[in-house]
């Protein structure tokens, strides 16, 4: 089972993905298998070329992660309030990232002026990948107490500090020099040298007093100068500075000097590491600066303002010195200008310095204890399922099997567009039947053209084939010819006379038919599989934490006990093909033995004939809603129960109850539910619930063809 880490920030400027590369780097370094994801990208404004985490993961590690979804894309889609579909692109790169991985670090979004959904898809994608969540912050000017609070805010937005997501934090750029916004200064003042106690012990402290025992402070990483130096080509880009000395671009600039005072007031600034910004027309500066590289002081580079260029008589006396490899660069910004730029510089690792990064990473994996790590990798027995991840493996599922589905009601719009996104994400060849021309003229007035390649059937043309089959198939209960073709002038049951013929795979109505008009011609021509006396339903319901199984809701009114048994049996094994880890919940109005009458009794000969028949499965009953569902209420009514508080699978005890309580779910809590699938077919047909979006419509077809792949396995595993 591989876990998920997302990684995200208190604000902006944190080392984000320094930080998340560090944490790559310690658990590969403990022999964990490891994986790196950065799922959306996030460029920075002075950003030009590929997506920057991406890339450098590739470069620092033996990884190789998919291509993030480009931030252009990912605000079209929210624009457009497809969400839903975001995340499925999230999870689709997280599988990549996750293959062959016991762990997979993701690297989150930070909010910015520009970009300020980044808490909120940080929280739908923890919840979308079940994953544990570390938060990373920047002391700057802030008191222990005021960060650790700061942590806890962020936190909330994760279901807060105490949630069992809620791995730790971790305080990046201790006691670094920073500006009086609190962001580190670039200039690096030699003031900045004077400061060399560590605060670290504080931090711990003051976190340890503040957060629960199970949130911990998982490392503290100190700054060091050595791993924020830009080099001199880095500068000379991102101010758009000319080349007038070449000399050894890679050299670090540590801290920056202004060659404003006096000859001798300046020379105090001659340090290895620093650039010195210096007016054009300093020739003695200039010249000062050449005899300190003469005498072994690695200057980082000069920098001369103004647009002035030296004499050239000047020029030739700085020769020996421009010959050690100092870089000269001019820039036409006069030397208060070219300061005020430096607030604004980017300190991101370019994607070219290799080593700056390999040094950064190497110094958070040394700062980070891993003592989580093993409750981490061995505790975690099942992934939660997601509504994001279930709609991705749906999905996957589905364009993998590659199988033709049937929609009878192609007159419907919803279908229509349906069928269309079907078609474009690869999830099932759609089979429209109805009247093409009206097809169009309904898609053209939603702004959509219906592309030539998605097959349309007229059904009122009729191949004699499907008359000879049914009446082959139903003579015995007096159909003939005349009557045969009647019936298969109804669109439901042509199609399904060619889901029985093999022409079609699957057929999914009911978006305009009744359940019945969908699911009669199925009971008469399909029929049930080998060994299924009972037809039910299922809903996946898609809960904003995971993906649910409620059974049935829409076909048995009134089941009996031995009935009711078979459905909780039907309805774990769908929730175990569909990648749900069954808990079986017999639903009831009592828990246990607390209560009495008819209907209680019936759950509990349901239970104990559901146990007899599959004493594999996790089942238990009688339970009411809230013990199956809420840990506190289970150990209050149902302490000894093991599916109590953690059940996944919900059977209710008739039609009345299951369908009410399944649209006052969907409608209150605003949740997609996918269904009703139907179980025990001998092929897959699907009904649709007359008030379903068109989102459901995509998914059922999606299951049917998941369903058909299902169906075509046990044949071949028949034969």
């Amino acid at each position: 089972m591989t876990t998920a880490i997302l990684v995200v920030p208190t604000e902006q400027r944190v080392g984000l993905t320094t930080v998340a590369l560090g944490l790559v780097h310690a658990l590969d370094r403990q022999g964990i298998p490891v994986g790196f994801c950065k799922p959306i990208s996030q460029p920075h404004a002075s950003d030009t070329g590929p997506e920057r985490s991406t890339r450098l993961a590739r470069i620092v590690t033996r990884l190789n992660p998919p291509e993030p979804i480009p931030v252009a894309e990912a605000e079209s889609l929210l624009g457009h309030d497809q969400e839903n579909v975001l995340l499925e692109e999230v999870i689709t790169r997280y599988e990549r990232a996750a293959q062959n991985a016991s762990v997979v670090i993701v690297e989150g979004l930070v909010d910015t002026e520009e970009q300020p959904y980044g808490t909120h898809l940080n929280a739908k994608m923890a919840q979308g990948l079940d994953a544990r969540v570390i938060i990373v912050a920047v002391p700057g000017h802030d008191t222990p107490r005021q960060v650790a609070d700061t942590v806890e805010v962020v936190a909330q937005a994760y279901g807060g500090i105490r949630h069992e997501r809620m791995l730790g934090g971790i305080l990046n750029l201790i006691d670094a020099p920073v500006d009086p916004t609190g962001h580190i200064r670039f200039d690096f003042s030699r003031a900045a040298d004077n400061g060399s106690s560590s605060h670290e012990a504080e931090f711990r402290t003051e976190c340890a007093r503040h957060w629960p025992e199970t949130f911990k402070l998982l490392g503290c990483i100190p700054w060091q100068r050595e791993l924020s130096a830009p080099r001199v080509q880095d500068i000379m880009q991102m101010i758009g500075a000319q080349v007038l000395n070449e000399g050894q671009m890679n050299r670090r600039v540590t801290h920056v000097a202004l060659g404003a005072p006096t000859l001798a007031n300046s020379c105090r600034e001659l340090r290895t590491g620093a650039m010195m910004i210096i007016p054009g027309d300093r020739d003695d500066l200039l010249l000062a600066t050449c005899m300190a590289a003469m005498s072994g002081t690695q200057v980082a580079a000069v920098l001369l303002t103004g647009g002035l260029k030296p004499d050239p008589r000047v020029w030739k006396l700085c020769g020996p010195g421009l010959d050690t490899g100092l870089p000269v660069l001019t820039i036409a910004a006069s030397a208060l200008q070219s300061v005020l730029y430096l607030p604004y510089m980017n300190l991101e690792v370019p994607l070219d310095d290799r080593d700056r990064m390999l040094q950064a990473v190497e110094a958070v994996a040394s700062h980070i204890s891993l003592d989580w790590k093993e409750p981490l990798l061995t505790t975690l027995e099942e992934r939660r399922l997601s509504p994001p991840a279930f709609r991705h493996m749906l999905v996957e599922s589905a364009r993998r099997a590659h199988k033709r589905i049937v929609l009878p009601e192609g007159n419907e719009p919803r279908t229509i567009e349906a069928a269309m996104i079907c078609h474009q994400r690869g999830i099932a060849r759609c089979v429209l039947m109805g009247d093409a021309g009206r097809m169009r003229r309904l898609s053209a007035r939603r702004g959509m053209i219906i592309p030539p390649d998605i097959e349309i059937i007229d059904p009122t043309q009729i191949d004699p084939r499907y008359i000879d089959a049914m009446v082959e198939l139903r003579g015995h209960k007096g159909l003939n010819a005349g009557l045969a073709e009647e019936q298969l002038h109804d669109s439901v049951v042509l199609g399904t006379m060619m889901l029985y013929l093999g022409e079609v795979d699957g057929l999914v109505s009911g978006a305009v038919h009744t359940t019945a008009n969908t699911i009669r011609p199925a009971l008469q021509l399909i029929k049930t599989a080998p060994g299924v006396h009972l037809v039910s339903s299922i809903f996946f319901m898609c809960l904003p934490e995971q993906v649910l199984v409620y059974g049935d809701c829409a076909i048995n009114i009134d089941p009996n006990a031995e009935e009711l048994a078979d459905i909780a049996i039907q309805s774990a094994d769908s929730a175990q093909a569909f990648g749900i880890t069954p808990r079986v919940a017999m639903l009831s109005y009592s828990t246990g033995a607390s209560g009495s009458g008819s209907d209680v009794e019936k759950v509990k000969a349901a239970t104990r004939i559901a146990r007899e028949r599959r004493p594999d499965l996790l089942i238990d009953g009688p339970l009411q809603y809230d013990a199956a569902t809420i840990k506190a209420v289970a150990q209050s009514k149902a302490p000894d129960s093991q599916v109590a508080g953690r059940a996944t699978v919900f059977i209710f005890p008739d039609l009345n109850t299951g369908n009410t309580t399944y649209k006052a779910v969907q409608r209150s809590a605003d949740v997609i539910s996918i269904g009703p699938m139907l179980q025990g077919m001998r092929k897959p047909v699907n009904d649709l619930s007359r008030g379903a979006l068109v989102e459901d419509i995509v998914f059922t077809i999606a299951l049917t063809a998941i369903q058909a792949e299902q169906a075509a396995a046990r044949e071949r595993d028949q034969h």
